[in-house]
């Protein structure tokens, strides 16, 4: 068999075993949630015009849509492979067009390289089986996504699955007694994380746009215990958190945020306020650093050869005589 056969049979094989594993992954994230089979309906495969694909209405979810750059790479690569996997939408009830379930990229960058249509699966999906589709796929294939992106997705599983009977486990604490198998431990168990992984980026996602940027492109002015601290006040409130991660000269950490908060308890706190703890904290931290240190000591090996066969005890004598003698 000709080389180029050959490579095309098995772009072909790819492309349908990729297909199937997100389908596969969307049916079974329904059933693990849900503890039930996901309707059965036909699935209808099309080309679909572009101009008839609207996103998601919940597109919003946290997943962050390829960069330009990307997107030119992505439209190459249509170009000259073409899509190796269909998207997969539903149709919007009482119109001609279709909302895109899993695809937002791949319909960007089929748009960048100037086509027209696009290979679809339509599927027939409510509310419930419509967020897990979009986010299932992309929590799991997707290894680069933010600790925020995949908060905002645990959320909207977990308001699916609220909404359909299950109490809003988004919402409970630590400390908050559950039914064995509630809506969070299911996401866990299937996405292999911890329900804390969960509790955590779903608080993070109440950190304001501004926060929320720093903490995800620059971690080195924004870390996540910081963060996880600023997410328990209001939007209001964390507006003076901005200026704060910002200014290089003194770094905010866990202790300076434990300090403001022991100052400014959350919820809500007058900015004012905050800046004055905040101001607090670094000078209580720069006194930490100019204070000589309360405990000195020693590289043994180079003493070595003049201390050998004394024990510290009794090499801490021999040092405090020596300082004697050099006052006197």
């Amino acid at each position: 068999m000709a080389k180029q056969a050959m490579d095309g049979l098995l772009k072909q094989r790819m492309s349908a075993t990729r297909q199937a594993s997100e389908l596969q992954i969307t049916d079974r994230a329904y059933e693990k949630l849900f503890e039930t089979a996901p309707p059965a309906a036909n699935v209808h495969i099309c080309a679909i015009p572009l101009d008839k694909l609207i996103p998601f209405f919940t597109a919003d979810i946290g997943f962050k849509p390829y960069t330009q750059a990307q997107l030119e790479a992505f439209a190459d690569q249509l170009k000259e492979e073409g899509l190796m996997v269909r998207i997969i939408v539903r149709p919007v009830a009482g119109t001609d067009t279709y909302e895109i379930l899993a695809g937002h990229n791949r319909t960007s960058a089929a748009r960048l390289a100037g086509w027209t249509v696009i290979p679809a699966e339509i599927v027939a999906a409510d509310d419930a089986r419509a967020v897990v589709i979009a986010t299932s796929t992309n929590l799991i294939q997707r290894q680069n996504l933010s600790i925020i992106e995949r908060g905002k997705a645990y959320k909207a599983l977990l308001a699916a699955k609220n909404r359909n009977g299950q109490r809003d486990a988004a919402k409970e604490t630590f400390g908050d007694s559950r039914q064995r198998y509630n809506a969070r431990a299911l996401v866990a168990e299937f996405f292999g994380v911890t329900e804390y992984e969960i509790r955590k980026a779903i608080k993070l996602t109440l950190l304001i746009p501004e926060l929320a940027s720093i903490l995800e492109t620059a971690p080195k002015q924004l870390n996540l215990a910081c963060a996880g601290m600023m997410a328990d006040y209001d939007p209001e409130s964390q507006q003076a958190f901005i200026e704060m991660c910002r200014n290089e000269s003194y770094r905010l950490n866990k202790a300076g945020m434990n300090y403001i908060v022991s100052k400014c308890p959350p919820p809500s706190a007058k900015r004012q306020d905050l800046y004055a703890a905040w101001r607090e904290a670094r000078a209580r931290a720069e006194k930490r650093l100019a204070a000589p240190p309360k405990k000195i000591s020693f590289n043994r090996k180079q003493f070595a050869p003049y201390l050998e066969g004394h024990s510290d005890a009794e090499i801490e004598a021999l040092f405090l005589e020596f300082l004697r003698e050099r006052v006197r």
